[in-house]
């Protein structure tokens, strides 16, 4: 059995952003990789040492105060290294992890302890969905108990099949990277249309983060993914999050800036009290800063 493919690391130069954002934001999408943890044998890929350091080294040059650090599939459900992080920043992190369908009280009430808020249900990485989906109503209203959220990571073309279940679900719902939806087939793309009623109902956020993983290309421009922004914030700004992605797992190409990524915002959300809404009050509620 070959081993998994290893990915590009992040760009480590991050530049100045010619964005200013307001005291307090939040990077609601990133992940740590540090060397030591153990890597599941389930993984797709194999990522490059991205750590504590390297992460707040990026976030200095964009003027970003708080973080969500995210479980990645190649740890499984070992959420070690993203623990830890939020442990060393305890004030200035939060942590969505990934647990098993059977997850105790008491796990749950640790993880809480140790900055958890939510749990992440990775359908589109090999290695990321420990739970199988009939597990998925039980353990939502588990965690809603605790305040928590479900993050979802799906391929767009799969959100109409998803509906009934995340419409259903006890708990908020988050959903990453725009829902996978493929920039090019425009805002009247019907599952995307689907997506924009699953946001107007309130009870799902999203993520609007990942703009090269869009199907349009992994450097900037991406004119495509404005429009969309655009139909999102309009539906319901008030359930709009923002993230870097940081350290662009699953890339082999080619990295952005992250600076490139958060100018983004300056297309997607012109409006500056809106962009303070996403960049830190909306993440302060949903992730209990």
């Amino acid at each position: 059995m070959s081993a998994p493919p290893l990915c590009l690391p992040p760009v480590r130069d991050t530049r100045k952003a010619r964005l200013a954002v307001p005291a307090g934001s939040v990077d609601t999408h990133t992940h740590v990789f540090v060397d030591g943890y153990p890597l599941s044998p389930e993984r797709g890929y194999d990522p490059p040492e991205s750590n504590l350091d390297h992460m707040l080294a990026m976030h200095s040059q964009l003027g970003i105060d708080r973080v969500v650090l995210t479980q990645p599939s190649c740890y499984g459900v070992d959420n070690s290294a993203i623990l830890d992080a939020v442990a060393a920043i305890p004030d200035r992190a939060r942590a969505v992890v990934a647990v098993r369908g059977d997850v105790s009280e008491a796990e749950l009430a640790e993880l809480h302890e140790r900055g958890s808020r939510g749990i992440r249900l990775n359908l589109d990485n090999v290695g990321g969905m420990p739970v199988e989906m009939e597990e998925v109503p039980a353990l939502a209203a588990r965690v809603a108990e605790l305040g928590w959220h479900v993050e979802f990571l799906f391929a767009g073309p799969e959100l109409p099949a998803l509906l009934p279940l995340l419409s259903s679900l006890e708990a908020p719902v988050s959903i990453g990277h725009f829902a996978y939806m493929p920039a090019a087939e425009g805002v009247d793309y019907p599952p995307f249309r689907s997506l924009l009623g699953l946001v107007e109902a309130g009870n799902t956020w999203m993520k609007l983060s990942g703009p090269n993983r869009l199907g349009v290309g992994d450097l900037p421009p991406w004119p495509d993914v404005v429009p969309m922004a655009h139909a999102l914030i309009e539906t319901r700004s008030d359930r709009m999050l923002w993230g870097t992605d940081w350290p662009h797992p699953n890339k082999f190409e080619v990295q952005p800036n992250d600076a490139d990524l958060l100018e983004q915002l300056e297309l997607w959300v012109p409006d500056e009290a809106t962009r303070a809404r996403i960049l830190v009050d909306n993440a302060v509620a949903l992730y209990d800063f």
